[in-house]
């Protein structure tokens, strides 16, 4: 929705709103917020709320701290969840005391990567995601505990499927708060779930990720339960994804559908997947960003772990849905819900449009199933494999000339170094499972 300063102020009035987030992203994904009183909305409304950058995982050192939140007026909401004291929220880009966008903010990173493609005269990238969850009971002082919410499986509904409440409403929050939602079902594991809702351009289905991680947790909060994101929280189950429905528009013509294609796909839509197949390897370190990603990404649990396409076939990463016409779409199904939005979608794009602008040829579908092909069979169907690691995919980003261009320097090194540390920690820690499996043994 398109909103004036005016209605924001006269909105904040009416419905008696005291406190405003400025809201933004760090490179790893986290939501931050620099509250101000309904008294100094005016001041950030002209851009002259300063924030310290350098208390911001992976922003700057502490000698160029300063940092202005410049608010995008079209994501002005008041939290439907607070009734006294009202809370409302504005999403916000970052921007330096110079008046230049910051190099390391997320979101302006996506839009550098959609100001690519608008010179190759796609004026649209649409994304449908479908971000996953996990429904945990919590404890007596409410911390969270490793039991699930509920026995369900995938389509189920009470009394098997616990969590049923506490999705609806979570579902009439989020469309009090502007989404459509398309559907909410219980996934394939106990205590999983998913809300899928309507595709949006990318920044603002990038804003509208944030916002749904945001009243997921919430509102199960409420529930006396704790939602993660957490790609694989449980040992023996499906773990959750993000897949992300694309495609490119030039104005209201969708340049992925060509009607006298025997898949109904034009040569871009073939050369856009070519390039997210290219650079999957490459980009996975920011679409499935932690030591846990890669505990989903394995065989036997529906994730993809193998860099293939197909119409009809959910094994490799990326399917194209049935759906044609205005609704052709590439389904990128490697993606996780732990990864930053912003900096997945800007990764997705440019690996797609260096497809595009390389002409690269398409490869064959892979149409049979994948999981239970051997490892030579692989090899000779020229079938790769995603990164087994997060040491493997900080390698292999490094290599990727396109995806780290569109991180730029200041955010490639910052996130590298991030992700480089968390290997680390967990490389370095003794875990349960050696204890269990060696202490007694040697």
């Amino acid at each position: 929705m398109t909103y004036t300063r005016e209605d924001i102020t006269r909105i904040a009035k009416e419905q008696n709103v005291r406190f405003i987030r400025l809201q933004f992203t760090d490179l790893l994904g986290s939501i931050k917020n620099v509250e101000i009183p309904f008294s100094q909305l005016e001041k950030a409304l002209d851009n002259k709320m300063m924030f310290d950058g350098s208390s911001i995982e992976g922003y700057v050192r502490i000698e160029e701290s300063d940092m202005y939140l410049y608010p995008d007026l079209s994501t002005w909401v008041v939290f439907p969840w607070v009734t006294e004291n009202k809370v409302a929220r504005l999403i916000c880009d970052i921007y330096m005391p110079d008046g230049t966008p910051f190099a390391g903010d997320p979101r302006g990173i996506l839009k550098r990567a959609l100001e690519d493609a608008e010179k190759m005269g796609y004026t649209t990238m649409n994304v449908g995601p479908e971000p996953e969850f996990f429904l945990f009971q919590t404890d007596d002082k409410g911390y969270p505990t490793a039991e699930v919410n509920d026995q369900g499986g995938y389509f189920d509904l009470a009394p098997t499927d616990l969590g049923e409440n506490c999705r609806r409403d979570i579902v009439l929050t989020l469309e009090e708060m502007g989404f459509e939602i398309e559907a909410s079902h219980h996934e394939v594991a106990p205590g999983q779930h998913e809300i899928d809702f309507k595709y949006a351009s990318a920044v603002k289905a990038a804003d509208q990720i944030q916002t749904f991680k945001l009243v997921v947790k919430t509102i199960a909060r409420q529930h006396g339960l704790h939602a993660t994101f957490m790609p694989k929280p449980l040992f023996g189950v499906n773990g959750s994804g993000m897949h992300c429905h694309l495609s490119l528009f030039r104005g209201n013509e969708n340049a992925f559908y060509d009607q006298s294609d025997k898949l109904g796909l034009s040569e871009e839509a073939r050369h856009f997947m070519t390039g997210i197949l290219k650079h999957a390897r490459g980009f996975a370190a920011i679409t499935n960003p932690t030591v846990n990603s890669y505990k989903r990404l394995v065989p036997g649990y529906e994730a993809p772990c193998y860099v293939a396409w197909s119409a009809s076939n959910r094994s490799p990463m990326i399917r194209i849905p049935a759906s044609r016409g205005l609704s052709t779409r590439v389904e990128v199904r490697n993606p996780d819900p732990a990864a930053n939005p912003y900096l997945t979608l800007a990764a997705l794009l440019k690996a797609g449009l260096d497809g595009i602008s390389s002409k690269l040829p398409t490869p064959p579908p892979v149409d049979r199933n994948i999981y239970v092909m051997s490892d030579e069979e692989r090899i000779e169907e020229g079938i790769p494999s995603l990164p087994i690691d997060l040491k493997e995919a900080l390698s292999e980003l490094l290599r990727d000339d396109i995806i780290c261009e569109a991180l730029g320097d200041h955010a490639l090194s910052h996130f590298y170094e991030l992700k480089e540390i968390e290997w680390d920690m967990y490389r370095t820690q003794v875990h349960q499972w050696e204890r269990d499996q060696y202490l007694t043994h040697y």
